[in-house]
């Protein structure tokens, strides 16, 4: 059942925002950064910006054929990611112009698409990554994944910090709503365990998880949040690192307080990422 309710004003605005950001990085590489490798396995910087490319192609009902079986491929993990190696393998021998315009113009018609819909489009139930919800959840995980595929550009070739805010709090709004999943499944944290997120960077914000029956997001712990069985500080930059799985996330920036192994099992299982 359809849960997560957006506001589609303001979701739209941000995921075309975030779009033209990758635009921005895109236009900027040269011809060595854009065909050096990524911090993704198997990837170019060029592949990334592709990848792009084939899902919003596909959220516009576009399909290419593909050219190689990449299902044993080491970082093609499941049918999601044989879906974007299709995409990318398409774009990969393109020249780079080819595929910025290609860029370009998928962005302009996912635009106007979202531009033609209506709250109660948005609020209908749609089939995500993360399972059923509303098309709203959605187009906040495609936020969410083109503000990651940003940090990887940036990690890639000049480590500049990402700076727009909108986008980032709807990512980091995804983010939050997947550590309940992080702590209570993928760590196993003990039922009555209490974990606090101090996100800092752009977009700050503090999540509080506490471990039931589920684990799950509340606003405040009983003895306020020095009671907590954890206390996890760290940036908003490096928290999408640690959530993708990438190799540049940083345990040196990582403020961990608490219980030491709940927190380093919390961190070590935290690429919950598809």
């Amino acid at each position: 059942m359809a849960t997560t309710i957006l506001p589609i004003d303001e979701v739209t605005e941000a995921l075309i925002a975030q779009w033209g950001v990758i635009g921005e990085l895109a236009r900027a590489l040269d011809d060595d950064a854009w065909s050096a490798p990524s911090v993704l396995p198997g990837w170019t910087n060029a592949d990334i910006v592709a990848h792009i490319v084939g899902t919003e192609s596909m959220l516009d009902g576009r399909d290419v054929e593909a050219t190689r079986t990449v299902s044993a491929l080491d970082h093609v993990r499941n049918p999601i990611g044989e879906l974007n190696e299709k995409w990318v393998d398409h774009y990969r021998p393109k020249p780079r112009a080819e595929v910025v315009a290609a860029l370009d113009e998928i962005i302009g018609v996912r635009t106007e698409a979202l531009k033609a819909m209506s709250q109660n489009d948005f609020d209908a139930e749609s089939m995500t990554p993360a399972g059923p919800d509303t098309y709203g959840r959605f187009m906040r995980i495609r936020i969410f994944d083109c503000w990651v595929h940003e940090i990887d550009l940036r990690d890639g070739t000049d480590r500049s910090a990402v700076a727009e805010p909108g986008p980032a709090s709807f990512a980091l709004d995804e983010i939050g709503a997947s550590l309940p999943f992080v702590v209570g499944k993928r760590a196993d944290a003990p039922k009555g365990s209490t974990v606090l997120f101090d996100i800092t960077g752009v977009s700050p914000r503090t999540v509080r998880i506490a471990v039931g029956d589920r684990a799950g997001v509340v606003d405040e712990f009983d003895g306020g949040d020095d009671a907590a069985d954890v206390r996890i500080r760290l940036d908003a930059t490096n928290l999408a690192r640690y959530a993708g799985g990438r190799r540049d996330a940083d345990s040196s920036a990582v403020e961990l307080h608490g219980d030491q192994v709940l927190g380093q099992a919390i961190l070590s299982r935290m690429n919950y990422v598809i």
